[in-house]
């Protein structure tokens, strides 16, 4: 049988919760040794293992070592390395950390290998990923590591996995939010709003505490853009122009309807702005949107189906989806985070622009501040951006856009008590959740 034993430098280590917890569990059950999953302890010894004959238990060789940096390391990505000794390694950019909640998921079991692939940042960015589970999750993100590991990714050095923020956001300049929970049965929407709510609220107040003061926040868990708000509303040493919420994927869905009624490929599709709320008030923008550099009013002459058939099909297009093979859009909303990032971190095409869910404060376009409200923005590539001013309205397009805007005052009313702003009160319009997350 294989015995497992720590040495007495582990046993003075003062541990988090979080980490007796997962070693509880971990230690009594795993048998491979080759790949120890200790965590932050590791640093301060080894598990090592022997085999013995039945009733026999032969003392296992202890080594001590200095502690080192990583934290909650994993496997082979706790080995040290230096990748200015290295002929192939040494023109590389200087490492960056990225944090990835609800990293277990089959968002990120997508998401995660483009990022180690270097799809993302690029063939010379190393990365370290920091992957943050919940005590349900943690064996799952155990077969997370396990995997990338196997994948061999030269630019992935160093992996992390744990259940507390305040550790796995530790010097973070990417926080990828995905982890949130699902509305189930009967759930209000306000009940939704109050419950994520309060996943994002510790998960600020865990970024303000420890993560990079320039990280950059993506928030995917929905409903995405008030919970964006409340992360931002509870990190208030980070800069609000720093977080986001994931409208990527609306954009990019509206954009290939735009193909599909042209008959174009959608690469010829440009200019497509989401307005607003990730829910069923979002406004696809079809006037400012352009196909092969021409308005899309003047491709597509169909106005009504502009006005309605169009919208509707990019918000119920996640429904379609899963009635057709029963599962939600992971693999595609992976990609639509990589496009995400990759516009903040790659000079915008002149002329084009993206969606992203931003704080409205000192917008150009008269939309209330306070809140997060998808809106084109352009990029100059260093992670940051600005709003696009050159961009025209129509009565329908106001008259939309107002209620998406109406529709988010409301959830932040409703989360008042996560955001510092007194006593909630929800006066929500009505259920406009999106097709698929429910």
């Amino acid at each position: 049988m294989a015995v497992a034993e720590l040495n007495s430098a582990f046993t003075k280590t003062q541990l988090h919760s979080s980490q007796l917890s997962f070693l509880s569990r971990s230690v009594p059950t795993h048998q491979h040794c080759a790949f120890p999953t200790l965590h932050r302890n590791q640093q301060h010894a080894r598990i090592s293992c022997s085999v013995t004959q039945q009733n026999q238990v032969q003392a296992p060789a202890v080594q001590t070592q200095e502690p080192k940096s990583k934290s909650d390391c994993y496997g082979v990505f706790c080995l040290t390395y230096d990748l200015k000794a290295e002929e192939e390694t040494k023109s590389w950019k200087k490492l960056i950390n990225i944090a990835v909640s609800g990293a277990a998921g089959m968002i990120s079991n997508h998401l995660l290998f483009k990022l180690a692939s270097g799809e993302v940042f690029g063939p010379d960015q190393p990365i370290a990923l920091k992957l943050l589970g919940s005590e349900r999750s943690i064996q799952a993100l155990e077969g997370v590591a396990m995997e990338l590991e196997d994948s061999l990714f030269p630019l992935l050095r160093e992996v992390s996995i744990g259940i507390d923020p305040y550790e796995v956001f530790q010097d973070a300049e990417w926080a990828l939010l995905i982890g949130a929970k699902p509305r189930g049965p009967g759930m209000e929407r306000a009940d939704l709003l109050d419950i994520n709510g309060q996943i994002f609220a510790e998960q600020g107040k865990a970024l303000n505490a420890v993560a990079s003061r320039n990280v950059k926040v993506i928030v995917v868990g929905n409903p995405c853009n008030t919970n964006a708000l409340i992360c931002m509303k509870n990190a208030p040493n980070i800069p609000a122009k720093n977080f986001h919420a994931l409208t990527r994927l609306d954009e990019n869905r509206a954009k290939c309807q735009l193909a599909l009624k042209a008959g174009v490929f959608y690469d010829k599709v440009s200019n497509v702005t989401i307005w607003g709320n990730h829910s069923t008030t979002q406004v696809p923008d079809f006037l400012n949107a352009k196909i092969d550099g021409l308005p899309v009013i003047d491709v597509i002459k169909d106005r009504k189906w502009l006005e309605e058939e169009f919208t509707e099909k990019v918000q119920k297009r996640g429904g379609v989806l899963i009635q057709k093979w029963g599962r939600s859009s992971a693999a595609s909303t992976a990609v639509s985070i990589v496009d995400a990032i990759r516009s903040l971190v790659t000079p915008t095409p002149k002329g084009d622009w993206f969606s992203s869910g931003v704080y409205t404060d000192g917008n150009p376009y008269g939309i209330a501040e306070g809140i997060v409200f998808s809106m084109p923005c352009r990029s100059k590539g260093d992670g940051d951006y600005e709003l696009v001013k050159d961009v025209i309205f129509d009565d329908y397009l106001r008259n939309r856009i107002a209620k998406t805007e109406a529709e988010l005052l409301a959830e932040k009313r409703c989360v008042a008590h996560l955001t510092g702003e007194g006593i909630a009160v929800c006066d929500l319009p009505g259920d406009t959740m999106l097709p698929g997350e429910m």
